[in-house]
């Protein structure tokens, strides 16, 4: 016997609301790196409330180009003010609900470079961790398939290019 809505409700609490408005949310943000003393790559990475590890980003402003939003979520985000961007690496498509919304968030990443290995991490308060890992440990840790992806580009630029 199939159960009812009702039982469902009962068992399983209120039914969410129907979806009221689309949301575009632009965002940018970086893959960033440096070499450490020995030479090696690392890849910086923050954990998020739920343990997640990932890039830093975040929201672009009105008048604020996608780079120019990348750069300032890493310092915010990180601590790292030394930074150059070595271009664009491609855009990652998300999308999540909120309450009666439904949220299209499109991440514009770029490669990045922190060019003093010895500056200083500083996490933000809500982040679980923030730390640099070796390459393999990157794509081993991060949570999100398309970011891997991008983490995978970035090494390639990084030996092509000798950054």
């Amino acid at each position: 016997m199939k159960p009812n809505l009702q039982t469902v409700k009962k068992y399983f609490g209120r039914k969410k609301p129907s979806i009221q408005e689309i949301v575009r949310e632009p965002t940018a943000g970086g893959v960033v790196f440096r070499r450490n003393d020995a030479g090696e790559v690392e890849f910086l990475l923050y954990q998020d409330a739920r343990d997640r590890w990932t890039i830093p980003k975040g929201h672009i402003e009105p008048g604020e180009s996608a780079q120019v939003t990348a750069r300032r979520e890493i310092g915010e985000e990180t601590g790292l003010k030394d930074l150059a961007v070595h271009g664009w690496l491609g855009k990652v498509n998300f999308r999540y609900r909120r309450i009666d919304k439904l949220v299209l968030m499109t991440t514009q990443v770029y490669l990045v470079k922190a060019l003093n290995p010895h500056e200083k991490l500083q996490k933000e308060e809500w982040m679980n961790g923030l730390k640099w890992f070796s390459f393999h440990d990157a794509l081993d840790e991060v949570e999100y398939e398309d970011i891997g992806k991008l983490i995978m580009l970035g090494m390639k630029r990084i030996r092509q290019e000798d950054l």
